[in-house]
């Protein structure tokens, strides 16, 4: 999606898809015309800071990232993660990328909480093992985000139907323990 705010800014608003579906969410702020101080297409800048908190090695189902590009240099953080040193590795990648000069992390580290450990476990059982979720479950990065947080949980990132959507829905909702369920899914 394009927006023109008037003031010569032009926003995108992008989700970028990882293996197929999406895990990382991103929306970046460029002037119009500008290709920064290195000559780079704002796209690949883009694609540089998602392939970077992509290839994090403790990146999970559990995490959900997303970032932003503000001005030109600055990347903004933010999402929610289950390991605090996931938090500092996306700050640490997003920094060695050149023609990022300032990076803000925003990243929320989720509550150490067994009860919400076991809610996580039964949430991925319930809707990866759906008959029809195997083309979710047998991709190496999962296109649905399982987000839990003193008992309520969120689903983010991607799915292939309505229908699908609808049925992770149901699935997440029938997890005992849950006290509420937020569904972000997209549909692409």
């Amino acid at each position: 999606m394009l927006r023109h705010n008037g003031k010569g800014q032009l926003g995108i608003a992008l989700t970028i898809f990882l293996l197929g579906f999406a895990g990382i969410g991103v929306a970046a702020t460029r002037n119009r015309g500008d290709t920064s101080q290195t000559g780079r297409h704002p796209k690949t800048l883009i694609e540089q800071v998602r392939h970077e908190l992509v290839m994090l090695p403790y990146l999970g189902v559990f995490d959900n990232l997303a970032f932003s590009i503000e001005e030109s240099d600055t990347v903004v953080l933010s999402g929610q993660v289950v390991r605090p040193v996931l938090k500092s590795e996306a700050e640490a990648a997003a920094k060695r990328i050149e023609g990022i000069s300032k990076v803000v992390n925003n990243i929320e580290v989720l509550p150490v909480s067994p009860y919400d450990d076991a809610i996580r476990l039964r949430a991925y059982r319930a809707i990866f093992s759906r008959p029809g979720f195997e083309k979710y479950a047998d991709q190496a990065v999962k296109p649905i985000r399982i987000i839990v947080k003193n008992g309520h949980v969120t689903l983010d990132g991607f799915v292939g139907s309505q229908m699908d959507k609808t049925l992770a829905n149901i699935a997440a909702r029938s997890v005992p323990g849950v006290f509420s369920v937020t569904d972000n899914l997209q549909i692409g």
